[in-house]
């Protein structure tokens, strides 16, 4: 028999224990690999994006999700290094967004560790997917048509400069390099000349512009890139100072002052790659996620620059225009 003093003692006793507190699942890391400058200010957008897509999966980093930024400031030779790294570490997720490179080098790398991309030329082409509707492995994503793109692009730079005869072409040989047979393949049936000049390098950049004069070019094509684009103010302050007409992939480049620019919006493909990211985190397989394909492309044109060069915007091109600076 218990006495009510004791059943007390005991009762209180027992709320006074403390519980087994449930051992705390640690954060899941997504390694995120990007070719740009993270000083630039389109790399602080296009973080937002991301972080805008892993939010409206419910992570939210530094809460529930940590992400590794690598920002390799054109220096594509580090992606092995990096990639191996978080292979190594066992990272949940290794998200490549705007950048073949590295999602290219992870899916080498690792079966087991979902990849999530976004891409300007075909996944399937690049080893990325099996297919787009099924991709099968570890690695989904998205792709934005960069390469069809870049040949439209092209085509539109003849109409705002149709009598120019020469075009130069600035690619970055350790980017994706393949879109430019595409663009000469274009020219041709224009019937254009082309000088190809290869830059990885802020001094690189400033050697072809050298070419370019000695060359006599009439347009400079700059093929759309993350380091590229990371360079996008000396690019501009380049052409504007050789009064050069420029066309460009991004509308950061209009926005710092270029002549012209179309192409996806990188922000959403980003956004894009937060989503799916979050989605794997939760627990679906990469293989059953069909790769999203872009739809959303932008013209801008800068009258500004348009006047300082002494370039007349066809009305035509100048209506199809998502957005004009003037």
């Amino acid at each position: 028999m218990i006495r009510r003093r004791d059943f007390i003692t005991l009762l209180g006793g027992a709320v006074a224990w403390p519980l087994a507190a449930p051992a705390q699942q640690p954060m899941p890391v997504v390694g995120f690999i990007n070719g740009s400058s993270q000083d630039s200010g389109s790399s602080s957008r296009q973080t937002a994006a991301f972080r805008k897509g892993l939010s409206e999966t419910g992570y939210v980093e530094g809460q529930n999700v940590l992400v590794e930024y690598h920002w390799l400031d054109g220096h594509y030779e580090r992606v092995p290094a990096v990639v191996d790294d978080l292979v190594r570490r066992h990272a949940a997720v290794i998200a490549a967004p705007g950048f073949a490179p590295a999602a290219i080098a992870a899916k080498a790398a690792t079966s087991t560790i979902p990849i999530v991309f976004a891409v300007g030329q075909d996944p399937v082409r690049l080893g990325l997917v099996a297919s787009l509707a099924r991709p099968g492995g570890n690695a989904t994503g998205f792709d934005f048509f960069a390469v069809e793109v870049e040949a439209k692009r092209f085509g539109m730079l003849r109409e705002l400069i149709p009598k120019a005869v020469r075009i130069a072409l600035l690619v970055n040989p350790a980017g994706e390099p393949s879109m430019l047979n595409e663009v000469v393949a274009t020219a041709g049936r224009l019937g254009l000349e082309t000088i190809i000049l290869n830059a990885s390098s802020s001094g690189e950049i400033d050697a072809a512009f050298a070419d370019i004069a000695r060359h006599r070019a009439d347009a400079l094509f700059v093929f759309g890139d993350a380091f590229l684009n990371s360079r996008r103010v000396q690019l501009a302050t380049l052409a504007a100072r050789d009064r050069l007409p420029t066309s460009y992939a991004q509308r950061q480049y209009v926005e710092a002052g270029g002549l012209m620019s179309y192409g996806p919006d990188l922000a959403d493909s980003f956004r894009q790659v937060g989503i799916y990211t979050g989605t794997i985190l939760k627990g679906s397989k990469p293989g059953d996620l069909p790769v999203v394909q872009s739809t959303k492309l932008e013209l801008l044109i800068n009258l500004q620059t348009a006047k300082a060069l002494g370039i007349d915007v066809p009305p035509a091109l100048l209506a199809t225009a998502d957005e004009v600076i003037e």
